[in-house]
């Protein structure tokens, strides 16, 4: 029997590769394109967010890109819990958003005890995190875990984006969960196709910065101020207790 073998149709001198060509190749310059991780950086932006911490996977590569792009600080830590949990004690001490970007699977769930510890302590904490392609759910991909599934018993919003057109407009909506009453954290996965691929920005969903969650908080009530006010004008030994968000 007579084996037959086609011949390579790549030209002379050039590298035939298939392997993450989607992140390798130079993204575009036009200024009209916009590719799913520069989403992420821009409705990062308009949130007032200047710093995210992580641990570098390649999953999540394009949001560095986008941050870098957008003036956004990128702190790189050597284990997710700590990128959690800077994030946690950012968002205490600021009262801003904080933000951790993790890579799919353990980069995931190394991330867990940060955003409970958020969760209980009512700490607005917004976490990235990265998945195999679309293209690949069900298949094997690389560090595939359920994210969204994990997530949801310990945030206020857990969901994932399927199209890169809803990138930022997923992001902005996270963020409204993370300060919308209690506030808390939010998980939001991306997978990496979704991030990798480029658009045309007249097609991407950008919220307007400023509009899409409550600017303001919630006024007390006039008469049970007045009662706590005679409370404490007759108390002998006044002590108030407070948490953290107040």
């Amino acid at each position: 029997m007579t084996a037959v073998i086609s011949e390579s149709k790549v030209a002379p001198g050039a590298v035939s590769s298939t392997t993450a060509d989607d992140t390798l190749k130079r993204k575009s310059r036009d200024a009209g394109v916009v590719s799913g991780g520069h989403l992420v950086a821009r409705a990062l932006k308009n949130e007032g967010v200047d710093t995210i911490f992580t641990l570098c996977g390649g999953h999540i590569i394009d949001i560095y890109d986008g941050c870098i792009d957008e003036g956004i600080r990128i702190i790189d830590v050597r284990h997710e819990q700590v990128a959690a949990h800077a994030a946690d004690g950012y968002a205490r001490q600021t009262g801003k958003l904080g933000v951790v970007v993790t890579t799919a699977g353990p980069g995931c769930t190394n991330a867990v005890t940060g955003i409970a510890t958020a969760f209980r302590s009512e700490s607005p904490v917004l976490h990235i995190g990265g998945q195999g392609g679309i293209t690949q759910h069900m298949m094997g991909s690389l560090q595939d875990l359920p994210h969204t599934e994990m997530m949801r018993p310990i945030t206020k919003f857990s969901e994932g984006v399927r199209s890169t057109e809803r990138v930022a407009d997923m992001v902005s909506m996270a963020i409204r969960a993370c300060f919308a009453g209690a506030p808390g954290p939010a998980y939001l996965e991306i997978p990496r196709d979704v991030l990798d691929r480029e658009i045309d920005i007249s097609k991407a969903v950008i919220p307007a910065a400023g509009q899409y969650r409550a600017s303001v908080k919630s006024l007390g009530d006039v008469a049970d101020i007045e009662k706590l006010a005679d409370i404490l004008v007759q108390a002998e030994r006044p002590v108030v207790l407070y948490g953290g968000q107040v």
